[in-house]
């Protein structure tokens, strides 16, 4: 670690010609402990003991090079082991180019994120020289990370060190204390810094895996081509004609109910049954849920969601009087009540049939998992999600949901599904479900759109108890209909490319704009920008008060 010793050899060179000096001693001081030499570089600087050129390029060759010191390490020691008998007795050759094939797909990703998060930096650099990862990409990416982290550390150190400093000077403390509090303070790893560092490691890892990217970064190709095809067919608002049947063709704003109850009417025996509870005060509409329950003897549990909604907010389960009592009470905007469906299982077909042509055809199948976590009956909830290869990376979402049961710890093999509602940002997993395609599903989806009046793209979500049954195209209940804005959320498999995805969701919008453009042309008049925008801000606004989604 570097020591007084080291800080008052630097301050004692501190004069003309003592740069380069200076320079290796901080470069030095890296190879021990980097962080500690960062932070009393910035400390030296601000007091004009070392320049501030000397300070970062100290410590960025010293950083620079212990990194590659490592890689090297690495690769030249590492590979040659695995010739000797009694260890390649004991690694399976195969789980070593499953390692190498993984590092070359991830890697600059891995040694972006590991200089960003305590403690896994070490493990990084050796494993990048052992599975052999191109050396000069190595450096350069190192290079450039250690660039931005020599300089946002010394910048920290320095804006914190300074009134620091004045406070211990008057106080007689030396020097070199001044260094040691501030890696007290953040550089030095701790039990709150581990946790805050497995934070930042979820965080960095969603990069690494484009289906947690946020929304507004994911969707920027797809606004682009958005435009282009708005451009195209003549407007912004194409798609809003897509659908003639459905409210600003399903773009936004649509009702839930009013598809369903135009599917109860044309396919009662596929549809789940829904009723609407309107807009108003929590006394009025529970008695109304009340009236619908007893008339139609709907049992617990059953369904309440939004009328308006999007991205399955505001999906709850009911499961007694008091949890329909507490929604009711949450919110005032319209709502249906739809009975449960167990399935249990879920799958989303996106369907698309041009206006001018008699049949239609499923574009895509999406089968639906809906994860959970075992107990141990040693760990809790918490910590069960936070383990977990893949629900760490939607912890926050997972976290909101059982907020109150988070230290609860789960017996041996009991299990808890950790979503209800089929939708990919609440949780759920999506893979693709091709395999469900046959020619009878498809007639039989067919049949079902045709008969929806003016609807021609979008996407069913489903619940269906046999795979037989639905491949046959019987045995299943839809529980939405989602119109223009739908996706087909098969791109989300984790084994499926961004570029494949992307390729998908261009040709979904083309199929959109191609249907809107076709009835445009049909008679159907076109919507208004403003339209548009007050169904958005309308929905935004009814969101903001639904309770959060199971």
């Amino acid at each position: 670690m570097t020591d007084p010793g080291l800080l008052g050899w630097i301050d004692a060179h501190s004069g003309s010609g003592g740069g380069v000096a200076q320079g290796v001693a901080l470069a030095a001081g890296t190879l021990v402990q980097e962080d500690l030499t960062a932070v009393s570089a910035a400390w030296l600087a601000g007091s004009g003991r070392v320049s501030w050129v000397v300070a970062f390029l100290g410590c960025f060759v010293g950083i620079w090079m212990g990194d590659a010191l490592l890689y090297l390490a690495a690769r030249g020691f590492g590979r040659p082991l695995l010739a000797r008998p009694w260890v390649a007795r004991r690694v399976n050759p195969a789980s070593i180019a499953r390692s190498e094939d993984w590092f070359q797909r991830r890697g600059a990703w891995l040694l972006v994120a590991c200089r960003f998060i305590p403690g896994t930096r070490l493990p990084t650099f050796l494993a990048a020289g052992f599975l052999g990862w191109p050396f000069g990409r190595f450096l350069w990416i190192t290079g450039l990370t250690v660039a931005l982290w020599t300089a946002g550390l010394l910048t920290l150190a320095h804006g914190i060190g300074r009134p620091l400093e004045a406070r211990l000077r008057g106080a007689g403390v030396p020097f070199w204390v001044v260094p040691v509090l501030l890696v007290a303070v953040f550089a030095l790893p701790s039990l709150p810094l581990r946790r805050i560092g497995r934070s930042i490691a979820t965080r960095l890892g969603r990069w690494t895996r484009w289906e947690f990217w946020p929304a507004w970064f994911f969707y920027i190709p797809v606004a682009v081509q958005y435009v282009r095809l708005a451009i195209r067919h003549g407007g912004l608002t194409v798609p809003a004609a897509a659908n003639p049947g459905i409210a600003l063709g399903g773009l936004v704003g649509e009702s839930k109910f009013g598809t369903l109850a135009d599917l109860h009417r044309t396919s009662p025996a596929f549809t789940a049954e829904a009723w609407l509870l309107e807009a108003g005060p929590a006394a009025v509409r529970l008695e109304r849920l009340q009236q619908i329950v007893a008339a139609h003897r709907v049992a617990f549990p059953f369904v309440l969601k939004p009328d308006v909604g999007q991205r399955g907010a505001g999906v709850k389960v009911i499961r007694e009087p008091a949890d329909a009592r507490d929604y009711l009470e949450q919110t005032d905007t319209a709502l249906v009540l739809q009975r449960h469906v167990a399935g249990p299982f879920e799958v989303g077909i996106f369907y698309h049939r041009h206006p001018s042509e008699p049949r239609g055809r499923i574009f895509a199948v999406t089968e639906k998992v809906f994860p959970s976590v075992t107990g141990d009956g040693s760990r809790t909830l918490g910590e069960l999600i936070d383990a977990d290869a893949r629900a760490r990376f939607m912890a926050d979402r997972y976290r909101e949901r059982f907020r109150g049961r988070l230290g609860e710890v789960l017996g041996p093999g009991a299990t808890l599904r950790l979503v209800e509602a089929g939708n990919h940002a609440q949780g759920c997993v999506f893979l693709d479900g091709r395999r469900f395609v046959t020619p009878a599903l498809e007639e039989r989806i067919d049949a079902i759109s045709r008969a929806v009046p003016g609807f021609f793209v979008g996407r069913y979500d489903i619940r269906f108890a046999d795979e037989e049954e639905l491949r046959a195209g019987r045995g299943f209940q839809v529980l939405e209909l989602n119109g223009a804005a739908a996706e087909a959320t098969s791109i989300y498999d984790p084994s499926n490319t961004l570029a494949c995805a992307y390729r998908t969701l261009f040709r979904q919008w083309e199929l959109v704009f191609e249907a809107g453009a076709a009835n445009r042309a049909l008679g159907t008049p076109a919507a208004s920008k403003r339209a548009l925008l007050r169904a958005w801000r309308d929905c935004r606004r009814g969101l903001a008060t639904v309770p959060t989604a199971d």
